[in-house]
């Protein structure tokens, strides 16, 4: 059992039993607590109810779809931040762009490996950023929000002011994929009239001065922080 994940509350929806056991019982052996859901609506009443820490959401469940159950928690300013991984039999990759831009942290394909899942589970709690006031730090990158100072390993890089915008935001959740229009909006607003080119340009310096596996392109949907 790993410590750590005493106080972790996961929440699972899905309508097949066989798969609800597995993932309880290894789940549970990780030391995490879990809440079962059957369909869609059970979800979002027991995710507003016990508030978990991470949900798993069944793309394809009876009441409402993951998507829809999703898109409601994500217009609630409670579950900004929540994980959200989905779990479906359909393995396209439309389907995975539609969850991400949902507002998906993760997605994974049936059949499901437990050894995978409890792999990725363990993986998006490690990305949880530690804020201290105005400091954002993750792993050995340290980001001073009032004195647009970013520090690698204690040494200082020198970031252009929309480089740090553009990593604070991308920092600020390790495991959210933000998409193109969202970072523009965000980074840029309506200061000036911008393209995808201009996110691009600025994610090659981040990469240039952080490493190059700091920001990772989600192809045809948009960018997440990775350190």
């Amino acid at each position: 059992m790993n410590h750590e994940t005493k106080t972790r509350t996961i929440l699972i929806a899905d309508d097949e039993p066989d798969i609800l056991e597995i993932l309880n019982f290894n789940l549970q052996s990780e030391g995490y607590q879990v809440i079962n859901a059957t369909n869609g609506n059970e979800a979002a009443r027991l995710a507003k109810l016990h508030k978990p820490d991470l949900i798993i959401l069944d793309v394809m469940m009876p009441g409402k779809s993951g998507f829809e159950v999703c898109k409601i928690l994500r217009a609630d300013k409670e579950f900004v931040n929540t994980i959200i991984i989905f779990l479906t039999a359909l393995n396209d990759e439309s389907t995975e762009i539609k969850g991400l831009e949902t507002g998906g942290d993760d997605y994974i394909s049936k059949p499901i490996s437990p050894k995978v899942l409890i792999s990725r589970v363990n993986a998006l709690f490690r990305r949880i950023v530690k804020e201290t006031g105005s400091i954002l730090q993750i792993g050995d990158l340290t980001i001073d929000r009032e004195r647009y100072i970013v520090s690698l390993k204690n040494e200082e890089i020198n970031l252009a002011r929309k480089e740090f915008e553009l990593l604070e935001l991308l920092a600020s959740k390790p495991a959210k994929v933000f998409l193109r229009n969202e970072i523009l909006d965000k980074v840029w607003g309506t200061e000036v009239i911008v393209g995808d080119r201009t996110i691009d340009v600025h994610v090659r310096k981040i990469r240039q001065k952080l490493g190059d596996d700091c920001i990772v392109t989600v192809k045809g949907v948009g960018y997440k922080f990775k350190m």
